[in-house]
């Protein structure tokens, strides 16, 4: 690996709004996180199964239990369809009215930007504006001779996801539509076609996540094999037709000797049709390459919903305020009206001759065809760009709409550079356990947000398929959840929270088997504004000042592409970081936004980084080789092999040489030097290579140089790190199950450590800690799945807590059991028996009564006890641990609310409410709701108790674990520590 000295000449951070605060403020801010930093949920209206009262107990709920905002969109996933049709005066005046209402709540609005979730599109899209092939036909025909006759029309490409369900309509408008392009005699050749070619022809973009063996990327190698001369169309003897044929498709043309293929190239829809909508929302997928097409669907549909809703402040903070491109599910297009003329423009030469190579043919050679196709995608992928995304971006801001997209899927272009439109970039991550995996997408949207000096990274999160079934809720998910975090995610956006129209039913409405339950009729809705509490905490904090990483991955010069970093730079089951953090960066990030101060290449909003990794391509545009030639010459370290060739045809063949006479000054030169053949990844995902070195030998560079790893751990401790001008702010979080104690090293020196408690808002000053070769090394205890931030700061605050422990985690000593007899009271609206005596705490789902073993709901345990005598009331903190609770508690003593219990350790403080005598508890307990959905399938429907839209239960379902299993102690700690 190359070792390169380089002179620290400083680093200038660029600010974010927060990094002026003071500690003391961000402190407050921290315990009492603002509206903004609170997680939102995807808001599901389904089918036209709307209605007034049940927006208003919507947003009401969502704004109660602390929640921000909502993405929106109305879809059709089986549900039976509802009395509110879609875009109907009635439904736009609900709109309306959640609008209003959001505003009222100081909610946040996002709308889809068109029905269902796969793009913009509509009944109101006219074939003509819709997504487009060019496809063709073929004719062989043997000269000289006169031939006048009819080419046949060529046939449309079947759509990705078939045709099933369409209305007529559209099924006659898709066969109807045709318009031809150009016709062209080539001499005929053998049977042998450029694989891969509905992939690199942009035919056919199949879904990278759900899909197995979807390329991440088209090879664009620097040489290709040679073919025999009857595998190959020489560009100079094809004759372009088009002037020969009529409007009826006949072609009057004098044959030249030889044997000829008649090749009638047309334009067709690719039938790509909005999904999964309501049906009167379905229609075609609006031209991606056409801003015209964008201007007629966002007229008919945001600006119809615009005239609805009437005039409303550009600036306002609440209320609809942005738009949203969903996970990219429409697929791939290769043309439109006017095609041609955008790629000479914007390649600088005639694509006509080369169209053959859309049919799988060889024209000159194959790299030569290959090149081409290079140039077809970065052209679809510009116009993808300006003409669709930036476009939507544009429309949006004159009515003061910000832009959130999710750049993944069957994307046609470059994951990164897509992402790159977005106000807010976003990622999906599915349930562990419950769906596929998607975690590509998270390290996608955060490198886009830091490379380009975006303060929210949003994640479409915890989506669910069948399997799930209400069997998740926050305790279970608090391990994902900070995973999610530690990517650098920092607004959660809940899959899903389904619209319930109706106030008296429950469950009620389900999007079918998909997505985590995120609704108001959930079990345990009252008390899941302590999870949002956490979040929103963790959220404020990880949007101060700049994210740390010291890696930067380039993604190779192309379209499509996913970007994947090394698998060895990440460990674990969910693949968290490890000890120095990356990102990926985009081609045109890089060249429009990197710059060299000090040693590190630093990019807007401040993230810095101390390599730039290449992709192991061998061809680069000579452009993208200017850049990174700049960067080395500022003092950038660069690790990489070298390209040999451009993959464009453009300025073909002087591409070349520019691309050979850069890489050779930079590598040649001993600039930048390439890693040997170990030094290189060899893990795969599925059949294709990594293109990046092993983490270990990048690892071994900064280490070598003298930069140790930012965060490292005995244990299974994952971390996130970020800077302001004034802080060194870590947030880190166990990966294991069971309690664990662990020392951990920071890259920082000469700062005090603070621990800031996300579950409790408490901030306190750490006893123990030492210095070693300039990281802090500070003992840390963590309860199951416990996580915490630590917050360097230049000197002991004033307004933290002082110390008055010798140890960062006193010992918790129990005092006394609080044993039978329970009063328990189980709702009998929910099937309860009502009040019951339990002698000792037990599991709900094992007890004799159906109305206890099939509950689901909140049940109340109370009891009163008198202070334990060993315990002096002013001397130590004094708790109540819980023990082991399915699945949430709400806690109260003395008629005082001490808040919700959600996850490990299941314990509150309680000494500023506590008496000597006659103390009463009452401990609320949620479970789930399978065990009443599983009792309902032995009742008759009219005994039902449980009323929902989808039950994938039986009789003889297995129950879940359920009630306050304890024990219930009193415990004690020193003053000081962990509450």
């Amino acid at each position: 690996m190359f070792r390169k000295k380089l002179f620290l000449l400083g680093l200038i951070v660029l600010s974010c709004q927060w990094i002026a605060q003071s500690r003391g403020e961000l402190v407050d801010e921290f315990r009492h996180p603002p509206d903004s930093a609170r997680p939102w949920t995807y808001w599901f209206f389904m089918d036209g199964n709307v209605s007034r009262e049940g927006i208003t107990a919507d947003l009401e709920a969502m704004a109660k239990a602390g929640l921000g905002g909502v993405i929106l969109m109305e879809v059709d996933v089986g549900i039976p369809r509802g009395p509110v049709e879609f875009m109907s005066e009635e439904w736009r005046g609900l709109f309306k009215h959640a609008v209003e209402e959001a505003e009222r709540l100081g909610l946040q609005i996002t709308l889809n930007a068109g029905p269902g979730w796969t793009g913009s599109g509509g009944p109101w899209v006219d074939v003509e504006q819709s997504m487009q092939h060019l496809v063709a036909s073929a004719m062989e025909v043997e000269g000289p001779k006169e031939f006048q006759g009819i080419l046949p029309v060529p046939e449309p490409r079947p759509p990705y996801f078939g045709e099933s369900g369409l209305p007529p309509e559209i099924l006659e408008a898709r066969k109807g539509f045709y318009s031809d392009v150009t016709v062209l005699a080539i001499p005929r050749t053998d049977g042998y076609r450029i694989a891969d070619i509905d992939e690199k022809a942009l035919y056919v973009r199949a879904p990278y996540t759900s899909k197995p063996g979807v390329k991440p990327f088209l090879p664009a190698p620097a040489e290709y094999p040679n073919l025999p001369v009857q595998s190959v169309i020489n560009a100079t003897a094809i004759l372009d037709l088009t002037d020969h044929l009529q409007p009826d498709g006949r072609l009057n043309w004098e044959v030249p000797k030889g044997e000829w293929t008649l090749l009638r190239f047309g334009r067709r829809t690719t039938g790509a049709n909005t999904r999964p909508a309501p049906r009167p929302g379905l229609g075609f997928e609006s031209d991606k390459f056409d801003k015209a097409a964008l201007d007629s669907h966002f007229e008919n549909f945001v600006g119809k919903l615009l005239e609805a809703v009437g005039p409303r402040p550009v600036d306002r903070e609440n209320g609809w305020t942005m738009l949203h491109i969903d996970s990219w599910e429409m697929g791939s297009q290769n043309w439109t009206d006017g095609f041609g003329a955008e790629f000479r423009k914007r390649r600088g030469y005639d694509p006509t001759p080369y169209l053959p190579a859309l049919t799988g043919r060889v024209v000159d050679n194959l790299e030569i065809s290959e090149r081409f196709l290079w140039d077809l995608r970065l052209t679809a992928q510009e116009l993808v760009i300006e003409n669709h995304a930036q476009h939507l971006k544009e429309l949006g801001r004159r009515h003061g709409f910000g832009l959130s997209i999710e750049p993944y899927d069957m994307n046609p272009t470059a994951d990164l550079t897509l992402g790159g439109v977005a106000d807010v970039p976003m990622c999906e991550f599915w349930s562990d356990g419950y769906g596929f995996d998607s975690a590509f997408t998270c390290f996608e949207s955060t490198s886009i947000a830091h490379t380009l000096g975006k303060p929210i990274v949003a994640a479409e999160a915890f989506t669910a398929g069948s399997g799930e079934a209400w069997k998740l809720y926050p305790g279970a998910m608090k391990n994902q959840g900070d995973w999610a975090l530690c990517t650098g995610i920092n607004r959660i956006v809940f899959h899903r929270f389904a619209h319930q129209p109706w106030l008296d039913r429950k469950p009620g409405m389900t999007m079918g088997p998909y997505g985590v339950h995120w609704d108001r009729t959930q079990t345990w809705w009252p008390m899941v504004s302590a999870y949002h509490q956490y979040l929103a905490r963790c959220q404020y904090l990880l949007r101060q000042g700049s994210p740390v990483a010291d890696i930067c991955y380039l993604a190779p010069d192309l379209a499509p592409h996913v970007f994947r970093p090394p698998p060895s730079a990440m460990s674990g089951k969910l693949r968290d970081r490890r000890g120095y953090n990356f990102d990926g960066c985009s081609p045109g990030a890089l060249i429009e936004h990197a710059k060299v101060e000090g040693d590190r290449i630093i990019f807007p909003g401040g993230a810095a980084y101390r390599v730039l990794v290449l992709p192991d391509f061998e061809t680069m545009t000579p452009t993208l080789l200017r850049k990174i030639d700049e960067l080395v010459a500022s003092g950038a370290t660069v690790i990489g092999s070298p390209p040999r060739k451009s993959p464009s045809l453009e300025g073909y063949p002087d591409c070349d040489r520019e691309v050979q006479q850069i890489a050779e000054r930079l590598w040649g030169g001993g600039l930048v030097e390439q890693p040997s053949k170990e030094d290189m990844e060899e893990a795969t995902e599925g059949e294709f290579p990594i293109l990046y070195p092993r983490y270990d030998s990048t690892a071994q560079l900064l280490g070598d140089e003298g930069l140790p790893p930012d965060f490292e751990s005995d244990g299974p401790i994952r971390y996130t790190h970020r800077r302001t001008d004034d802080l060194e702010i870590y947030f880190v979080a166990s990966a294991a199950s069971q309690t664990l104690e662990t020392d951990c090293f920071f890259r920082v020196k000469d700062r005090v450590p603070e621990l800031w408690d996300p579950i409790t808002g408490e901030a306190r000053r750490l006893a123990e800690y030492s210095k070693k070769e300039g990281r802090t090394i500070i003992p840390l205890r963590f309860e199951p799945y416990q996580s915490f931030f630590l917050v360097f700061g230049h000197s002991p605050d004033r307004t933290a807590e002082p110390l008055s422990t010798k140890s960062n985690f006193p010992e918790v000593t129990y005092h006394e059991t609080l044993s039978g007899p329970w009063r328990v009271s189980f709702d009998p609206e929910f099937g309860g028996p009502g009040d019951v005596v339990f002698d000792n705490l037990s599991d709900w789902s094992q007890h004799s009564d159906p109305g206890i073993r099939y509950y689901s709901g909140i049940a109340t345990y109370e009891k009163t006890f008198d202070l334990p005598a060993s315990i002096d009331l002013n001397s130590k903190s004094i708790l109540i641990d819980f023990g082991e609770v399915q699945n949430l508690a709400r806690v109260r003593l003395n008629d005082q609310d001490l808040g919700v219990t959600w996850c490990a350790p299941w314990r509150v403080e309680i000494g500023d409410v506590l008496k000597e005598k006659g103390n009463h508890l009452e401990i609320e307990v949620a479970n789930l709701w399978p065990n009443r959905l599983i009792g309902d399938r032995l009742l008759p429907s009219e005994k039902q108790v449980a009323w929902t839209t989808w039950n994938p239960y039986k009789a003889n379902s297995e129950l879940l674990p359920s009630g306050l299993l304890g024990p219930v102690r009193i415990a004690t700690q020193e003053k000081g520590g962990m509450r």
